[in-house]
């Protein structure tokens, strides 16, 4: 899909965007979001960038674990940066956070500024994820650390035809009746399937220029998280 149709796609479900996520993952997207922000080891004051950040559930997580970190928000989804604003004002006012409707592939901060940048779910609707990895390594510090969040087909046979059938059968049926959007919950599936084995995505992490490029599978495969050095 053009990034304009994803961004109308992502305004179009924006209301109801947590509630699936809770519903269609039984929670575990929470747990998978703890495990990325906990794999950074940041510190207190860290700068962090949340690309594709959606309504900032990635940097709830952050300021909960590090209230004085500095974490931006960026995404180009407006109604999904104003489902956000509520949840990061509950941390109190200042200039330790900010969202802005942005490109992850023109991201709006100088060179080398950032502790950690991380990204959930949203690489895989990125058509040019080699230029994305890259913008990302350029805003980070000598040292400073990517982690990626992304869904993924279980490896095993039988638990891979279980999962289909409820990814490609039964999730957008939910999801589009949840959300009026049948054609939002039918690109998901689609998006996951076509997105790199955890191998091959971390390969490309290499190749953008990330070194130490680890992954972590969870839920039996169903998510995996990604974390490399610049």
């Amino acid at each position: 899909m053009k990034p304009d149709s994803i961004s109308s796609m992502f305004d179009h479900i924006a209301p109801k965007y947590d509630f699936l996520n809770r519903l269609l993952s039984l929670r575990r997207d929470v747990y998978w979001r703890r495990e990325m922000v906990r794999a950074l080891n940041l510190t207190d004051q860290a700068v962090v960038i949340d690309a594709a950040c959606g309504t900032g559930d990635v940097m709830v997580e952050i300021l909960r674990r590090k209230p004085d970190a500095r974490v931006y928000g960026i995404d180009f989804s407006k109604k999904m940066l104003r489902l956000a604003r509520p949840k990061i004002n509950t941390f109190g006012p200042g200039p330790q956070t900010a969202l802005l409707a942005a490109d992850a592939l023109h991201i709006p901060f100088a060179p080398g500024r950032a502790d950690a940048v991380t990204i959930a779910f949203g690489i895989r609707n990125i058509k040019d994820r080699r230029k994305a990895l890259e913008c990302f390594r350029d805003a980070l510090k000598p040292g400073g650390s990517l982690a990626v969040l992304e869904l993924n087909t279980p490896s095993a046979p039988w638990l891979r035809s279980l999962y289909l059938l409820y990814f490609q059968k039964v999730l957008p049926g939910i999801g589009g009746f949840f959300s009026n959007n049948t054609d939002a919950y039918q690109y998901l599936p689609a998006s996951v399937m076509n997105f790199p084995t955890p191998a091959g995505f971390a390969a490309l992490m290499q190749n953008a220029g990330f070194r130490d490029v680890a992954w972590k599978s969870m839920s039996a495969g169903i998510a995996t998280l990604y974390v490399g050095l610049k």
